[in-house]
Formats: structure tokens, sequence, C-alpha cells
């Protein structure tokens, strides 16, 4: 029996253990498949979430060079806007003494002396003039804080409370920027 055993074997070409030994194989291929599938599955997944990281991370970038870009503008045109601010500062005092000369002038003074300063004067405000730098006069105006500072109060009748009843120094700004607040004396009844 034996012998036909191994001759049907022979006749099949394989004997039992060989087909338990290809069905491990074949158990041991399938369950490696399934993990494969699963992994592929896992690296994809991970690749997509680093890709939409990566993404995000990109766009955020790209915003925040914007933003630097914007700010740099905004900057520069400040820069460019009041960057004559400074000097401004320091031709206050000698727009002042001119002024200052102007009304101290006597009646003895010559009258070419006084014209001399006018002129110059005047040469001086035109060339403020064209940096959009203007002076702040506000005789018989509203009092007001952010351009003015009030030095002294006074009564007067004439005029409402809270205007401005004598300069005594004018201010100066700079585009829409006060650089110095007009020096005034305020009505208060």
């Amino acid at each position: 029996m034996a012998k036909k055993n191994n001759a049907q074997k022979r006749k099949n070409g394989t004997n039992h253990s060989d087909l338990e030994k290809e069905a491990k194989e074949l158990d041991l291929d399938q369950s490696d498949s399934v993990v494969d599938v699963d992994e592929e599955q896992d690296d994809t997944s991970d690749l997509t979430s680093n890709i939409s990281n990566l993404e995000d991370k990109l766009l955020r970038s790209q915003a925040e060079i914007d933003n630097i870009n914007k700010r740099h503008i905004k900057d520069l045109e400040k820069a460019h806007k009041f960057g004559v601010e400074n000097l401004l500062i320091e031709l206050l005092p000698v727009i002042d003494n001119l002024e200052h000369a102007l009304n101290n002038f006597t009646e003895e003074s010559k009258k070419e002396d006084k014209e001399g300063i006018e002129l110059v004067l005047k040469s001086f405000e035109s060339t403020l003039d064209k940096f959009n730098i203007s002076p702040i006069n506000p005789l018989h105006e509203d009092f007001d804080p952010l351009m003015h500072e009030a030095v002294g109060t006074q009564t007067d009748s004439s005029l409402e409370d809270n205007k401005v009843l004598e300069v005594l120094q004018r201010g100066w700004e700079l585009y829409d920027r006060v650089v110095r607040p007009a020096r005034v004396i305020v009505v208060k009844n």
C-alpha cells in the first residue's frame, strides 16, 4: 500500500507534506499582502497629511512675505514723507527769531531792513510749503488741544469761551502731523 501511495504521489508529482508547505507559504503570502496593503494605506495617508501640512506652511509663508512687503512699503513712505521732520524742528527757532525781529522793529529802524527780513521770512515759508510744511495760526478759532498749547487764559466779552485770543508762537504741521503746537492764550469768561 505504501508503494501504491508513493506511486500515486509520484503520479501527482507531490506528496502531502509538500502540499502543507505550499499551503503555509500561500497563507504567509496572503497575510503579507494584507499587511502590505495596510502599510501602503498608512503610508499614503501619512504622505497626504504631510503634503497638506506643507501646503499650509507654504501659504502661511507667502502671506507673511506679503505682509512684510506691505509693511516695508509703508515704512518707506513714512520715511519719505516725514524724513524732514527733524530738519523742520531744527529750523523752527530760526523762523521764530525772524518773526521776533519783525515784531521788535522800532520807528527809527530802516524800512529796507524790515522789508528784507519780511522777504527772507516769506521765502523761507514758501520753501517749507513745497515740502508740505504749513504754519498753524489759529487766531479767533476754537481751541484744539491737539494743535494748540494754551499757555494762559484771558477774559474777553467780544469772543466766546475757548476761542484763541492771541497767538504767542505759531505752530507747525508736516502733512497732517503736528510737529509743534501753536502757543496761544484762550478766552475764559
